[in-house]
């Protein structure tokens, strides 16, 4: 039994001087990231009041008012937070901001902030023109203040002034190294107290199997204890219950938390969670991509700027229209059969800007200084007036303004085959532009592009949010990357 796995060293004065080194702690981060974004509303109320007062009245008018309200909306925002656990160091270190999350309290505090205002009959000593200033600023701050304290807190992790959890590690030296390697738990802000080398072998324990497991889990649980960890990760095949089982019952003694380790199959679900339905315990795999609010909003989104930019663009598909006529006469609009959500087909409509109108078994990919391309099909292409059309699309909801990019039928059934989790991108309905054409990957679809197109769009679906999407849409138009391999 080894205590000492390759790049872990384990002593009680070492353990002790780490531990000195981090300053901050779980429960402190917590009550920290609580006061910083209690502050920082407070100071947008001020300095939001303020600034209309000024510019409005001349003068800075009565702070008495605006700090009022900034308390209150300070207290009731930071308590929707810790109510929802978003002040959970594990949040921040996971590096991830959940924007919908973030706006969704900051909408919920003004509710009950004009509630309170209504019901203590206060809601007219205050200036409407400075709460309207207040909930946008807070739109526009919230998030990117967010963004600020989870980069804040990785670095402090990264030097040891943060610290989530103190962890005993125990496996084969095989999974504990490869654990070590592949998490790298000092990162994370996860400090490894000790490590314990046991054989928790998969199937069912012999008699002498048990008993020799249980005399090495007697010196395991002496040294773990030396150690004080807060939580103990057991790295052991899912198929050792007999094992498990018994490491737990021994460990369970101690004040510490008690964790089963990723297996193999996990790994490959970056999101498994474990849920329960009544009684019945579950390991999610995979969840829909979209929960209804957040499918609502992102149809409101769709339906409401695609109408928008339709009428506004009316002007500009009628020039183009009489320009494609006359480059060669012709029908004007395209259509395709591509597939789109959950693999249902619809037709794509786009600004015809080639010879030919495919949409058969053999179809064959438009390419750099393409013969079939008309002149002003180039000039479309080049700048993505061809795609505009799809707005229609949207509008109808065969498609949304962001999404993985559609394709013709038969190429999609040949990445299918050829490219795994592929079929994953129509768990959403694909859009006019995404992240992957953001990220300039578009035009011919080679082997590598397409991997990495893929790739893209899983991100995409993975880590869907509001702020997203608004992100996409704007470097669509003034990014460079967008325009990129466009003929």
């Amino acid at each position: 039994m080894n205590f000492v796995p390759p790049n872990v060293r384990f002593d009680a004065p070492t353990s002790q001087a780490t531990r000195r080194r981090a300053l901050i702690n779980a429960p402190t981060f917590s009550i920290l990231a609580f006061v910083f974004e209690f502050s920082a509303v407070f100071a947008l109320a001020l300095i939001t009041g303020v600034v209309y007062h000024v510019a409005a009245y001349g003068s800075v008018g009565n702070p008495d008012f605006y700090l009022h309200v900034g308390t209150l909306a300070a207290a009731i925002y930071a308590v929707i937070n810790t109510a929802r656990g978003e002040y959970r160091i594990g949040t921040f270190l996971s590096g991830k901001v959940n924007t919908r999350r973030i706006l969704v309290h900051w909408h919920g505090t003004f509710f009950c902030l004009l509630a309170i205002g209504f019901l203590a009959q206060m809601s007219m000593v205050y200036s409407r023109a400075w709460i309207a200033l207040f909930y946008i600023s807070g739109l526009l701050a919230l998030v990117p203040f967010r963004r600020l304290l989870t980069r804040a807190t990785l670095l402090a992790s990264r030097n040891g002034i943060v610290t989530a959890k103190r962890i005993f590690v125990v496996g084969a030296t095989s999974r504990i190294s490869a654990f070590l390697r592949r998490y790298q738990p000092s990162q994370l802000g996860v400090e490894v107290a000790g490590c314990c080398s046991l054989p928790l072998l998969p199937g069912p324990l012999s008699d002498a199997g048990a008993e020799t497991l249980k005399g090495e889990l007697e010196l395991a649980l002496t040294q773990a204890r030396e150690a004080n960890p807060d939580a103990i990760v057991l790295l052991a095949p899912w198929t050792a219950t007999d094992a498990v089982k018994q490491t737990a019952e021994k460990f369970g003694v101690l004040p510490a938390e008690l964790h089963l380790g990723p297996d193999g199959m996990l790994e490959e679900f970056t999101n498994a969670e474990l849920l329960r339905i009544g009684p019945i315990s579950t390991l999610q795999l995979t969840a829909a991509p979209l929960g209804m609010l957040q499918w609502l909003t992102k149809r409101l989104i769709d339906v409401t700027v695609s109408a928008a930019a339709l009428v506004a663009l009316m002007p500009l598909f009628a020039v183009v229209a009489c320009l494609i006529k006359l480059d060669g006469g012709g029908a004007v609009f395209f259509r395709q059969r591509r597939y789109g959500y959950n693999q249902r087909t619809f037709r794509i409509v786009k600004f015809r800007t080639m010879r030919v109108m495919e949409d058969g078994p053999d179809i064959k990919q438009a390419t750099r200084d393409d013969a079939r391309v008309t002149r002003f099909g180039r000039f479309l292409r080049r700048w993505n007036i061809d795609e505009l059309p799809q707005l229609i699309n949207v509008l109808k909801g065969d498609m949304s303004l962001v999404g993985p990019r559609p394709h013709a039928l038969s190429h999609n059934l040949e990445y299918e085959k050829k490219i795994r989790l592929y079929a994953r991108r129509h768990n959403v309905k694909p859009g006019i532009t995404g992240w992957a054409q953001v990220h300039g990957f578009r035009g011919e679809t080679d082997a590598r592009r397409m991997r990495m197109r893929v790739e893209h769009d899983l991100y995409y679906i993975e880590n869907w949010s509001l702020w997203l999407d608004i992100q996409i849409l704007a470097r669509t138009v003034i990014s460079a990357k967008s325009y990129k391999n466009a003929y």
